[in-house]
């Protein structure tokens, strides 16, 4: 299953990629796997803040979005900031990647309350080796996802809690697909998941799992 812990014979955790994911990779960009080693690097936020990552004093989540005002990735992220609080306290400090830039993006995120940063020339997406591809939106099983999405994001524009609809054009193009990456202090790449569909990203739920798997395992660093 993808994003799956497990065990191998030393001991240590990591995450399984299924075989879809294996095909996908071999046709495009070479991708990250559980302990590859991450450089240090410091980003800016579209509020123009410093972030580091990895960061040096806990967990990192490092999740791959899609185009600024994406109705998928809204939804998730919304599911994400209503349980901000057992995030942090689990010890995760959460970065959000958009392929968009930084005064485009930050009409749509204004209310998320993470670290959100714009790669409008997707450099960091290659480096993770975060693909595009037709099946973000043509796979059935986000379907209903996306049906949900806009309908949420529509109500939200209705009722002032959103600016806009997105772009029928956005930057980045429409096809990009999700990843994240649960990353130790060190740089030590934890779990992996790269999304088969745009709809394709770690629930909550599958976050703090990883988190304590890593912990329980004596990986996390911290």
């Amino acid at each position: 299953m993808e994003g799956e812990m497990t065990r191998n014979a030393s001991g240590r955790v990591s995450a399984e990629v299924s075989g879809e994911q294996r095909a996908a990779g071999s046709r495009g960009a070479v991708r990250i796997a559980p302990f590859d080693v991450v450089g240090r690097r410091e980003l800016r936020t579209v509020e123009g803040e410093a972030v580091a990552v990895p960061d040096a004093g806990q967990l990192t989540h490092l999740q791959f979005r899609r185009f600024a005002g994406c109705p998928v990735c809204n939804l998730h992220l919304r599911s994400m900031t209503r349980r901000e609080s057992e995030i942090k306290a689990a010890g995760v400090r959460e970065v959000v990647f958009f392929h968009a830039p930084a005064d485009e993006l930050r009409r749509y995120v204004a209310d998320i309350p993470f670290a959100v940063v714009g790669d409008p020339e997707k450099v960091a997406y290659r480096e993770f080796g975060v693909e595009a591809a037709p099946r973000a939106l043509l796979d059935p099983r986000v379907w209903p996802t996306i049906a949900r999405a806009v309908g949420v994001g529509l109500w939200d524009v209705l009722r002032g809690r959103k600016p806009m609809l997105p772009s029928g054009t956005p930057h980045g193009g429409r096809v990009g697909l999700p990843a994240d990456f649960l990353i130790a202090p060190d740089g030590t790449v934890l779990a992996v998941k790269y999304g088969a569909h745009a709809g394709d990203q770690w629930s909550v739920d599958e976050l703090l799992g990883l988190v304590r798997e890593v912990r329980w395992s004596g990986q996390a660093g911290v």
